[in-house]
């Protein structure tokens, strides 16, 4: 018996990506945007808070973020490692700039006191610009890996950029609530840092079992 004509266009309640691989990058949007709030506030106490200094790390967020995106997509496409283990590698990156960011920006904050404001504004933007870039860079590798699968971009990609999207407002919320007031500052990024190790090392030991998917 044919198909309705319509039948091609039916939602699938597959999931386009491997649920590890959902789980591990819900998370990295979690950490992500506790980073984002730790650093704004940890800037904005070193460097002053005004027009021009939301301005700049914003700016550098989504500047790192676009330029992460491009470098993800070259790696994606390029690189001999196995995709998963490239997405291991720069959440191990933030990770480890994390765990020592609220000290960094605190230390660069005070030997710039005197400086003058376009002085402060670039090397604001430089702190952030770094480990924004490497954030960007995740979403293409893994979007790249899920199209090997699926053989679909467009589910692959509106996939987990809503992953990422929901673990990043989970995040907002509960470091409204309750992250910033138990943990503070450092100990807020030292919780992110030790989340984007966990995905790493979970990523790379999934991906190298012998069940685990093609590369």
């Amino acid at each position: 018996m044919n198909e309705p004509p319509h039948s091609k266009y039916r939602l699938s309640l597959t999931l386009p990506t491997q649920p590890w691989i959902s789980g591990a990058f819900l998370l990295s949007g979690f950490s992500a945007l506790i980073y984002q709030v730790v650093w704004q506030r940890v800037l904005f106490a070193a460097f002053g808070i005004n027009v021009e200094a939301v301005a700049v790390v914003v700016t550098a967020f989504l500047v790192g973020l676009g330029i992460g995106s491009v470098i993800g997509g070259l790696a994606s496409t390029r690189s001999r490692p196995p995709l998963p283990v490239i997405f291991a590698a720069f959440e191990l990156g933030v990770g480890a700039y994390g765990a020592i960011s609220v000290p960094l920006f605190r230390v660069v904050g005070t030997a710039l006191a005197a400086e003058q404001s376009i002085v402060t504004g670039l090397v604001t933007f430089g702190l952030v610009l770094f480990p924004t870039v490497l954030m960007g860079a995740t979403l293409p590798v893994l979007v790249e890996y899920g199209v090997r699968a699926t053989h679909n971009v467009g589910r692959s990609l509106g996939w987990l950029y809503f992953v990422n999207t929901a673990g990043s407002a989970i995040a907002a919320i509960l470091a409204a609530i309750i992250i910033l007031g138990r943990l503070g500052e450092l100990k807020a990024t030292w919780l992110a840092a030790g989340i984007n190790f966990l995905v790493s090392g979970f990523v790379v030991l999934r991906y190298r079992q012998p069940a685990g998917l093609a590369r």
